[in-house]
């Protein structure tokens, strides 16, 4: 294994991390995954497609309107409208890489429709196969890649920093426990999201928001860490249970979005269509349906998704495919389903650049808060995100200074927490969907124990959760509270940094 001081690190293989490498090329990167390249990232299970306003009656500041509506008040307007005008472009690139997008009988993308969208702008590929399809032309270009060096089966366990605070590099441990110290020019994080800390949640178990971690530990900030989106339509089967990936377990199996853009309904037990009466019903926002689903399953009654439309088998053969290896059949009953932990609006607050908050640091994908997403990610906008912000880092790192500074030796590894399984069952029923002060209270007091006692990354980043959705007294697109169930009339971000980060100390910011 070689590694020079002036390499770049990028830490993660889905979208972003692999984008981002891609991008910098020809400058020399070391790309860090935890498991072999493309497998447990999210990306790769994502069902829906990259939003792109390219159709004949689309325009980019159309899908800004629609990301800012979806955003409830916190999306910033300048980054929609600079990310809803670089998709055609990304669109181009991933073409370039040899990316199999479906087409129309004439050629041209064919483009569906997702909740909260006023057109068809949604690209896919192999149907509703988008993330693992551009997971695959990715991972592949990047093994061709002479300037991409890959480490898998390492994780990153700390962000080296100088004497002056800069990240100088990073601290990494294979599964054998060898410990590397990768001193870099820059380091991005591209780690994904938090939903594994969920018992219900669409992530690969993995995204346990370690990257939150590695940046709050080196005193960076972190922004509206209480907004986690919950997809409505998880299928209700035994959690955990899918095929797994790389030996480890899997996320529940997710009915996409589209299959209610192309004509799906949600029904109860007595077969009533519960949305009816709600603005925008199945194709309302993804909180709104969330709730109404939970709603019903409060009240005792079971809800599915009756996706019996025509040709489902070929238009979603993804989904069909998940049904029936959980003893399911879409084409003949409807699909018992249920909100799950799907994304994280918040992460580390980068610029325009995707800099962080500690020079010599940039965040990309989910992992960041670039203030695209606010409150509510529109849907298929955060394969966008990562292919637009990767192409910025890598402009800026490339016109930063090539020097690298030595970093101060790391400290311990941080172990993994003994109470996830008690973690992720009380981020479900406190930190959940509905959410009310005493249960956030007995969150974070819990958390914080366990912090405390155990110094793991798991407990700190939900503990942030919990402690930041406490903070927000109001209800705003992913963050619904049944004590405050309005939104509030001045639309703040939260903002979170650690008092003392080799302790996990969390400090509280307006």
């Amino acid at each position: 294994m070689s590694h020079s001081p002036q390499n770049i690190v990028v830490v993660g293989g889905g979208v972003a991390g692999l984008a981002t490498a891609l991008r910098l090329a020809p400058a020399p990167v070391t790309l860090i995954v935890a498991s072999p390249l493309g497998a447990e990232a999210a990306t790769g299970w994502a069902q829906g497609g990259i939003a792109a306003a390219i159709g004949p009656d689309d325009r980019p500041d159309l899908h800004a309107i629609d990301t800012l509506t979806a955003g409830a008040g916190l999306s910033e307007p300048h980054v929609a409208r600079r990310v809803a005008g670089a998709a055609p472009t990304a669109i181009d690139w991933l073409v370039s890489l040899g990316t199999p997008f479906d087409r129309n009988a004439n050629g041209s993308l064919a483009l569906g429709l997702e909740a909260a969208h006023s057109r068809r702008r949604i690209v896919h590929a192999e149907g509703d196969g988008t993330g693992r399809v551009v997971l695959e032309t990715l991972a592949r270009a990047a093994r061709d890649c002479p300037s991409i060096q890959v480490m898998e089966g390492w994780r990153a366990t700390e962000l080296l920093t100088d004497e002056n605070g800069r990240v100088a590099g990073v601290a990494a441990r294979d599964r054998e426990g060898r410990v590397a110290a990768l001193p870099a020019r820059a380091v991005v994080l591209a780690t994904g999201g938090l939903g594994g800390l969920y018992a219900s949640t669409t992530n690969p178990l993995g995204a346990v928001g370690s990257g939150l971690a590695l940046a709050a530990r080196a005193g960076a900030t972190l922004r509206d860490m209480e907004f986690v989106q919950f997809h409505p339509t998880a299928m209700a089967v035994s959690g955990d249970q899918r095929a797994p990936l790389a030996g480890g377990p899997a996320p529940m199996p997710l009915a996409t979005e589209a299959l209610r853009g192309e004509g799906a309904t949600l029904v109860n037990e007595h077969g009533e269509r519960f949305m009816a009466e709600v603005p925008g019903q199945e194709l309302a926002p993804r909180d709104v349906v969330a709730r109404a689903i939970f709603a019903e399953l409060a009240a005792g009654r079971t809800v599915m998704l009756d996706a019996r439309l025509k040709d489902v088998e070929r238009r979603f053969p993804g989904v069909v495919a998940l049904c029936r290896a959980n003893g399911l059949d879409p084409a003949r009953a409807p699909i018992p389903v249920r909100p799950a932990a799907h994304y994280h609006m918040g992460g580390i607050r980068v610029d325009d650049a995707g800099r962080a908050s500690v020079p010599g640091l940039w965040a990309c994908g989910e992992v960041a808060s670039t203030g695209l997403h606010g409150a509510n990610r529109l849907a298929s906008n955060s394969l966008l995100e990562a292919l637009a912000y990767a192409a910025w880092i890598a402009e800026d790192i490339a016109g930063q200074d090539a020097a690298s500074p030595a970093p101060r030796p790391g400290g311990a590894i941080r172990p993994l927490s003994p109470a996830r399984p008690e973690i992720r069952t009380l981020m479900d029923l406190k930190v959940g969907v509905v959410r009310d002060a005493p249960g956030l209270e007995a969150a974070a007091a819990r958390l914080g124990a366990l912090a405390d006692a155990n110094g793991d990354d798991l407990s700190l980043v939900a503990l942030m959760v919990a402690e930041a959705a406490l903070r927000r007294i109001e209800s705003r697109g992913g963050h619904f509270r049944a004590d405050h169930p309005t939104p509030a009339a001045v639309t703040r971000h939260s903002e979170t940094t650690l008092d003392r980060p080799e302790a996990g100390d969390v400090r509280r910011v307006a």
